[in-house]
């Protein structure tokens, strides 16, 4: 026999010495292994610092600790904008899925027995919802779901979004028309295009537009402009247009850096080239096609008209059709892999910043680039159930697409709906039946809005998450090197002249890329996406304030700059 092999008719030898006579080119030789009796016990890893039993005490503790923390949180009261007591027919509420008469008004007795099934929480009441076609809700019981990191969902809340006859959804759903009428305008050329200056002026007569705006000294330009008490006029500039008033969200190209470089993939580097739509692919502008998307699955069996080049996202249309389609946390992990590619500097209380540290050890598991990306992800999930309890078991507000028809009966006569007149008189509508021969708001997707209610916005709530988590981590008044603008085909990147770019700002405004794509896309309002954006950050603050009782090393916490500018240290 070979001096290699082992002899399988042979006994067993006991581990260590399976050990010794595994190893290549060896030979057992018994008068060298010591005896059984003698040898010391080998080693477990969690020996080299404590018993097996001290380390599920501490792992125990550090639960019991965080438990403790969450529980005294005081859960808000969750208040409501009232529309689904206010109005028995439901006009002001989410009901898509559901039964639906001509008008477009959901069945009351349905309607009721939606309320009880979500009111009783049971999984199996879930498979009792009444379906007025082939649609399904979505995600109802997501809301339910209990977290073993961060606060409870119940423990987060959001102001009640304006009510349906409210002169502030009067103006949202008028920056909804606009932002679908203008669509198909470069952002190169806001100022310059005569219907981008068109919506500036309307939005800037709504008495109750919440966005970012112009305040003038004297009421001089007459009635053009909204008009305060003291004189002052309200006026929105095309730079302002449709756009959130974040830090760095109103500085430099409409669309955030991290939507135009190229990411670096491992081994792969990813263009920025997407495919999108053709000009004009709008949908749900007659009502047969609309009702027909309240109780089916909308025109999801009519794709989208895809345009053959790819292009970088240059216009409304292109960055609706980004957020129609994308992974949820994609475009944060991409701007975390771009961050990391450009070696930005991390925040200074990174642990391994610390040039002690950093003479004998690197980050990697912890504090490293594996941590950083597992923390986008895990927190996204995390903000996306926590904002599935306001949408689902607090607010259940109608979509701007379910306030389109309503606007649509109120202005053809089939119904009197109360709708406040300032977007009665906008010219938002009347271009809109202009070009499409009904008053519905045109949606960029075949299918209309999705399965689930406004607010808040998911994608909003994953910007405003995911984009904290990266202020946490990189140093955030970082200048990026060599900023980009698309140009106006969308067929090149040129080079970006203007004021300095940041890490800090060109997050804030990912954050709002994120949201108000799914605002030009038609499906969402705009305190939908600044209010979720605010939710997500305390979601994401609660997450990393329960991270930092897990690690070893010195770590005095994250610090960042929140959206509305305020710096906080995470304790």
């Amino acid at each position: 026999m070979d001096s290699n092999e082992i002899d399988n008719d042979s006994p067993p030898l006991p581990a260590r010495r399976r050990f010794l006579a595994g190893a290549a080119g060896l030979t057992v030789l018994p008068e060298l292994l010591i005896p059984e009796s003698q040898a010391a016990p080998p080693l477990s890893p969690a020996s080299l610092v404590e018993s097996s039993d001290e380390r599920s005490t501490r792992a125990w503790q550090v639960r019991l600790a965080s438990a403790d923390r969450q529980r005294s949180v005081p859960v808000p009261a969750h208040i409501s904008n009232g529309d689904e007591e206010r109005y028995p027919n439901r006009i002001g509420s989410f009901s898509k899925t559901l039964p639906h008469n001509q008008l477009g008004e959901v069945d009351r007795d349905a309607y009721q027995r939606y309320l009880d099934i979500l009111k009783a929480g049971s999984a199996d009441g879930f498979d009792r919802l009444p379906v007025g076609g082939n649609g399904r809700l979505t995600s109802p019981q997501a809301g339910l779901a209990f977290e073993l990191i961060g606060s409870d969902a119940a423990t987060f809340t959001q102001p009640p979004p304006p009510s349906f006859a409210s002169p502030g959804i009067a103006a949202e759903i008028a920056e909804n028309y606009w932002m679908a009428l203008t669509r198909d305008v470069s952002f190169t050329d806001y100022d310059s295009d005569p219907l981008t200056n068109a919506a500036a002026a309307d939005l800037s007569r709504f008495s109750d537009f919440r966005g970012p705006e112009t305040t003038l000294p004297d009421n001089n330009a007459g009635e053009r402009f909204r008009t305060e008490s003291d004189g002052a006029r309200r006026q929105i500039t095309t730079n302002q247009l449709f756009r959130n008033s974040t830090l760095g969200d109103l500085t430099g190209p409409y669309v955030s850096q991290f939507l135009w470089l190229d990411v670096p993939y491992g081994a792969e580097t990813i263009s920025r080239r997407i495919r999108t739509v053709i000009p004009g692919d709008d949908y749900l502008t007659s009502f047969g096609d609309w009702l027909s998307a309240q109780v089916n699955t909308g025109q999801r069996a009519l794709p989208n008209q895809y345009d053959p080049v790819r292009r970088y996202i240059r216009n409304g249309r292109d960055l609706g059709e980004w957020v129609h389609i994308d992974l949820i946390f994609q475009p944060f992990l991409n701007a975390a892999l771009i961050l990391l590619g450009l070696r930005a500097p991390v925040d200074e209380n990174n642990p391994y910043a610390n040039p002690s540290t950093q003479a004998s050890q690197i980050g990697f598991a912890t504090f490293g680039p594996p941590h950083l990306l597992s923390l986008v992800t895990a927190v996204a999930g995390y903000a996306l159930r926590s904002v599935w309890y306001q949408k689902w078991y607090v607010h259940r507000r109608l979509r701007p697409e379910e306030f389109g028809a309503r606007l649509h009966n109120r202005l053809t006569g089939r119904a009197a709906y109360p709708i406040h007149p300032d977007i009665l008189n906008s010219a938002a509508p009347a271009e809109t039946y202009r070009r499409f021969g009904s008053f519905l708001l045109p949606m960029a997707y075949p299918e209309g809005s999705p399965t689930h209610p406004a607010y808040g916005s998911g994608h909003a709530v994953i910007g405003g998450a995911c984009a904290t988590v990266l202020k946490a981590w990189f140093r955030e008044d970082w200048v990026l090197p060599s900023p980009v603008v698309a140009d106006r085909d969308g067929l090149s990147l040129q080079k970006w002249t203007g004021a300095p770019l940041t890490v800090g700002g060109e997050l804030n405004k990912l954050a709002s890329n994120n949201a108000f794509g799914r605002n030009i896309g038609g499906v969402h309002w705009r305190s939908d996406a600044t209010e979720s954006i605010l939710l997500g950050e305390a979601i994401a603050i609660a997450f990393l304030e329960d991270m930092k009782g897990c690690y070893n090393e010195n770590f005095s916490g994250f610090k960042l700059t929140r959206f509305d500018g305020q710096q906080i240290q995470l304790r």
